[in-house]
């Protein structure tokens, strides 16, 4: 199977001065762990997941005042559609994430993660063995 079979499509975007918490209840609404930063001035992307914004609470600052841009991932990895979720996974545990950006060219099309590869690991599963996973 590859990253296009297992990734979601419609994902959250958000510009770089939302706040840490307009991006937390714009997730929780989504019901998404992850949102992707779209920079329309620098033409970059980054990505904020849950976790960014539970060390952000947990190092004591402002919510409110912090803004997302600060507090993505430095060095984000991204994924081709026509990966495998062999090599999706691998990118993950190198990088020590859950989520991966995925770009056909330079235009996202969708964000691929732990628990999508999961669940086709486990759709498999279930359709070689007969017994649900």
């Amino acid at each position: 199977m590859y990253v296009k079979d297992a990734m979601s499509t419609v994902v959250l975007t958000i510009g770089p001065a939302h706040t840490l918490r307009q991006a937390a209840q714009l997730m929780a609404a989504r019901r998404v762990g992850a949102a992707v930063i779209l920079d329309t001035d620098t033409s970059g992307l980054g990505i904020l997941t849950e976790r960014d914004i539970l060390n952000s609470l947990g190092a004591g600052e402002n919510p409110d005042r912090e803004i997302a841009q600060t507090h993505t991932t430095p060095d984000v990895v991204f994924a081709a559609p026509y990966w495998t979720l062999d090599d999706a996974a691998d990118a993950m545990v190198r990088g020590g994430f859950r989520h991966l950006i995925v770009l056909d060219g330079y235009e996202p099309v969708g964000i691929v993660s732990v628990r999508d590869i999961i669940r086709c690991r486990s759709a498999v599963t279930e359709r070689v063995s007969g017994v649900p996973a």
